[in-house]
């Protein structure tokens, strides 16, 4: 029941101003669906639904560990075929794999079943710590909350970091959390920080993008060494002072340039990089195209 409310929730009705889907929930036979809480799902469509489908997510059930009947793994194998992106929240990931749609790629899973995983289906690479793995037209996503990471990631990809921001801020969650990041933390996430220190440097920081900001300044800010700022970091946030920035930096870079007109050479500036060559060796490096493709790709249609 959490896999379906949170898709539902992204991918469902937002305020003003937020898009909305066409959402649907399909299974192999319309009608009741049980759930772990008891509340059985009314569910309308079939899998012939899946066919018109642009993106199809794959969710967990308890009975992951019996393969889906041949009528499943066929509709997900033909929405691939018919241009579909296929994603899977948590032990869906087995449903994927189990059609045959994640030989030869890196994969992840709730990281209590990454074990079992690797074991029924050799051809595939699961990375257990992921967050999620985005492999271009097959994204898969660790288990519970991280759901919202991967569909956030969906929406990110394909309708800017600006639509993203404004759902996650619609749901009140951080906008924005890296895949590479560890499945299970102290704190999963630097905007929740619960080390009342490090979340006002954090906040400082954010504001103060367009400095330098180097680990020895942010662990003075912090009344710390930094070897210590740099531990409770990571125990707190799952990732390096270093790895936080530069997505910061990235991720305030990608709002910039979709609801901006300004210059690369002042973006670069803004979120604190020394010039518009090295924002750019970044952008392509972690983003996959350079910040003028990025642009184009989210301006270039209403």
């Amino acid at each position: 029941m959490l896999a379906v409310g949170i898709v539902s929730e992204v991918f469902g009705p937002h305020g003003q101003g937020l898009p909305g889907f066409d959402f649907a929930l399909c299974a192999e036979r319309p009608g009741p669906v049980p759930t772990d809480i008891g509340v059985p799902l009314a569910i309308e469509h079939g899998l012939d639904r899946l066919a018109s489908a642009d993106l199809v997510i794959a969710l967990p059930g308890a009975d992951f560990r019996t393969p889906p009947g041949p009528a499943v793994l066929e509709a997900l194998v033909s929405a691939y075929g018919g241009g579909s992106v296929l994603a899977a929240h948590c032990v869906g990931t087995f449903a994927l794999a189990e059609a045959g749609l994640l030989d030869g790629l890196r994969a992840t899973t709730h990281w209590r079943f990454a074990e079992l995983l690797a074991h029924r289906h050799p051809d595939v690479a699961v990375e257990a710590d992921a967050l999620y793995i985005d492999e271009g037209r097959i994204v898969t996503g660790a288990g519970a909350a991280a759901g919202f990471d991967l569909c956030l990631h969906l929406l990110r990809r394909e309708h800017g970091a600006a639509m993203a921001n404004g759902v996650a801020r619609d749901m009140v969650l951080p906008s924005h959390r890296d895949g590479g990041q560890a499945q299970y933390l102290a704190a999963p996430v630097p905007e929740d920080c619960r080390d009342e220190r490090l979340s006002e440097v954090l906040a400082w920081a954010r504001d103060h993008l367009h400095e330098p900001l180097p680990v020895t300044e942010l662990a003075r800010r912090a009344m710390m060494s930094k070897r210590s700022f740099a531990r409770r970091f990571t125990a707190a946030t799952g990732t390096t002072p270093h790895a936080w920035l530069r997505n910061l930096r990235l991720s305030s870079a990608e709002e910039l340039l979709e609801s901006t007109d300004l210059p690369v050479e002042e973006i670069a500036r803004r979120v604190g990089y020394g010039s518009a060559a090295v924002l750019r060796e970044q952008f392509v490096r972690r983003r996959g195209v350079p910040p003028r493709s990025y642009r184009r790709s989210f301006t270039s249609t209403p």
